[in-house]
């Protein structure tokens, strides 16, 4: 390992250049912690498209050159879902760092022998779940942990968009796990039980329209809508509380966050035993930092490496999340909740 000190740079490894590897490749080069030493890839265009653009990098079809390189410190993987539990399994034992793409591997099963065995060779492994680490949710969880919205009563969200249909996974798997992380991440609560409800049109193998129920203890539910057959694009998360209440649209380019303060009591008399008080008042948007997600990711990780801390969406927390899928998928073939085991 090339890393010295916590002034070294960390020499990484992209691999995966399709969809997302192109994004990891433009922030580790932004970010003065990390030197790219290769992009790799099985896709001959690809190789040379990019190896044109950072001619600096060494681009390879060859996975086992990066983890013969003892410079390489950590490897980030964006290849599709099937590959990532022998990719990253190679990289930890070759003792090297690994940033994995969600949702992590293809079960629980491969995700627990990664998550075991980066801590026997004390390595990091952080799972890619963006979401937690955009501005947006860092305000909301500020919120939150200043108790301003009172007791949490909801957490309701819609993803929908026109594709991209997966083929190797259900519009649960590619979507609804950003809000499992969000979830887990913001609230910090222990899931009970879940439900899933699908449908399929298109793909006869895999749920493109899908709604998620998460039943948790001391009556906080999360609903999660999902479709990869939206005609309109829609990111919208809402939080209901007893004081207060948030809203978080993602799409909206200048007011992503407003916080309503509204609730609803319940006034008690001789009269009327149960009458609901509507209390309504000002909307709060507030200021945030115009820092790309990915970015805050991945100097979150280079902070985890340099400092051998826990990532917040580490190899445990994909686990976690892996989880709650499979929960879904069987809940989806039985059309019966599925209760969780801790």
């Amino acid at each position: 390992m090339s890393l010295k000190n916590k002034h070294s740079k960390i020499n990484v490894a992209v691999v995966g250049l399709g969809y997302w590897g192109p994004n990891l490749l433009r922030n580790f080069l932004d970010i003065k912690d990390y030197k790219v030493v290769y992009g790799c890839d099985l896709d001959k265009k690809n190789l040379e498209k990019y190896s044109s653009i950072y001619p600096s990098i060494k681009f390879i079809n060859n996975f086992d050159e990066i983890i013969k390189d003892k410079n390489v410190d950590l490897v980030a993987i964006a290849t599709p879902l099937s590959t990532h539990f022998r990719l990253a399994e190679k990289a930890l034992k070759a003792g090297k760092h690994v940033l994995l793409e969600k949702p992590m591997t293809q079960n629980s099963k491969e995700a627990s022998r990664l998550v075991k065995l980066a801590k026997r060779n004390n390595k990091i492994l952080m799972v890619g779940y963006t979401f937690v680490y955009s501005e947006p949710i860092k305000k909301i969880k500020e919120i939150l942990n200043k108790k301003e919205i009172g007791q949490i009563y909801y957490y309701d969200s819609t993803r929908i968009n026109l594709g991209l249909i997966q083929n190797d996974v259900n519009v649960i798997w590619d979507l609804a796990c950003h809000d499992f992380s969000i979830i887990n991440y913001l609230f910090n609560k222990v899931p009970v039980a879940i439900q899933a409800f699908g449908s399929k049109f298109v793909n006869s193998r895999n749920e493109e329209i899908a709604h998620v129920i998460i039943k948790y203890d001391k009556n906080f539910t999360a609903h999660i809508n999902v479709s990869w057959l939206s005609p309109v694009k829609i990111r919208i998360i809402l939080i209901g509380g007893s004081k207060k209440m948030i809203t978080f649209d993602d799409i909206s380019p200048n007011e992503k966050i407003r916080i309503y303060n509204k609730s609803v009591d319940l006034e008690s008399s001789q009269i009327t035993p149960f009458k609901p008080a509507y209390r309504s008042g000002d909307v709060i948007i507030p200021y945030l930092e115009q820092n790309e997600s990915l970015k805050n990711e991945l100097l979150h990780l280079a902070y985890c490496i340099k400092n051998n801390k826990k990532p917040i969406t580490s190899g445990e927390e994909g686990l976690k999340i892996l989880k709650m899928l499979e929960a879904s998928d069987i809940s989806l073939k039985i059309n019966k909740p599925v209760m969780l085991r801790h």
